[in-house]
């Protein structure tokens, strides 16, 4: 994509999206997610298509068909004010206004306000970002930096994300950063701060880097070409695991939040859904993670957290609604962060502990193969493991109140 942000006072974009896609059957026309500003062009292969527009719907007429298997490219010109979703049971999120610039955040649907997407989990996409902002400004996105070329009273700054990602993974942050560049295990290290929190800039780099360290000898291989994290200054007091680019709204982050955006960047952006209903196999592992990295530190036992909530009684948000199949409402819910996590610790006090660290190696392993399912980990666990193990997760994710056999 290309895209000129005119800056904060007007925070007007003009952008252009190249989109290339095949198509997996006969294509008259096919549908696009886009909130975003008014489309002034659209063309399909190189020819002007029609379209219109309904909420997120961007349904699109192409001059000819298009044949099954054939790649097609789509190109979107649109001009305006980007803006987030509010008012919504999950927060603000989308394209968010800050004090010097503006942050991108997706999850889970809220790449629409600002890029036109296919904007499935399953639908993951290579991305070439080409921003341009006004030179006191910077630009941070997803993947590896690129050329940065100055004209005039603009720069244009390059980011290539070249490992396929879901769309509510991509993220771009424009404002002012202190950005550090360090690396580990060969895997460029890149974080950007904003200058209001200029105290936590060491502390996000050094922490990114041992959680990687702890995460390769966990969990295996780090599965993308860059690592790191960005803090800015919109209040949100949530943090999003952007592709190998976690951000971090408002806040200085602890250890615990680094490790858990990092651990999904094996579970979650590499090891990626097929579907939102299982979204527990991205925060409960990250959770877990968090509760694994405690035990590391000498703190407080996975186990000992487990015994803890159990306490809670099973009306309580750590074990309501059970967290296998939530509904949209509840997809960031606590059951789904804590009662997933107290799912893994089950797995892993049944299979032992050599052979639960050899099931998190062997999820991981699986990488960008195909979008998972919860049937998908049971599996793996099954077969990692030789038991029987679906009375288990039946009892944690699906079963109402508090488990009591499993």
């Amino acid at each position: 994509m290309k895209l000129a942000y005119a800056g904060r006072a007007s925070g007007d974009v003009d952008a252009t999206v190249t989109i290339t896609a095949r198509a997996e059957q006969p294509l008259p026309g096919f549908d696009l997610d886009f909130r975003g500003p008014k489309i002034t062009e659209l063309s399909v292969d190189g020819r002007p298509a029609t379209f219109t527009r309904d909420g997120q719907e961007l349904v699109v007429t192409p001059a000819a068909g298009i044949a099954e298997g054939a790649r097609f490219t789509t190109v979107v010109h649109y001009a305006g004010r980007p803006g987030p979703l509010k008012g919504d049971a999950l927060g603000t999120y989308g394209w968010i206004p800050s004090k010097d610039g503006a942050v991108a955040l997706g999850e889970p649907d809220g790449t629409p306000t600002w890029l036109p997407v296919n904007d499935h989990p399953r639908d993951r996409a290579t991305y070439d970002f080409h921003i341009t902002v006004p030179s006191e400004l910077q630009v941070v996105a997803n993947g590896t930096p690129g050329a940065v070329a100055k004209h005039g009273a603009t720069t244009t700054y390059d980011w290539s994300e070249t490992a396929p990602m879901a769309t509510y993974l991509a993220m771009v942050a424009i404002g002012k950063f202190d950005v550090r560049r360090t690396e580990t295990g060969g895997v460029p290290v890149i974080t950007a701060v904003d200058p209001r929190y200029a105290g936590a800039a060491r502390k996000l780099e050094r922490t990114t880097v041992a959680a990687m360290r702890w995460g390769v000898e966990t969990f295996g291989p780090y599965p993308f070409p860059t690592a790191g994290g960005v803090i800015d200054d919109p209040p949100l007091d949530y943090a999003l695991e952007s592709q190998e680019r976690p951000v971090y709204g408002g806040f200085s982050p602890g250890e615990r939040f680094i490790v858990h955006e990092l651990a999904h960047q094996w579970f979650g952006d590499s090891v990626g859904l097929r579907d939102w209903k299982d979204i527990w196999l991205n925060e409960g592992l990250a959770t877990y993670a968090e509760w694994m990295w405690t035990e590391h530190k000498g703190g407080e036992s996975a186990k000992s957290v487990f015994k803890r909530y159990y306490t809670q009684p099973g009306a309580s948000p750590v074990f309501a609604p059970p967290p296998g199949s939530p509904a949209r409402a509840d997809l960031f819910g606590f059951s789904v962060y804590t009662r997933g996590a107290m799912c893994v610790e089950a797995l892993r006090e049944r299979v032992g502990d050599k052979t639960f660290v050899r099931v998190l190696k062997a999820w991981a392993a699986q990488g960008r193969a195909a979008p998972v399912t919860t049937a998908d980990f049971v599996a793996v666990a099954e077969k990692v493991s030789g038991r029987r193990l679906h009375r288990l997760f039946n009892a944690w994710l699906y079963q109402k109140g508090k488990p009591k056999k499993w």
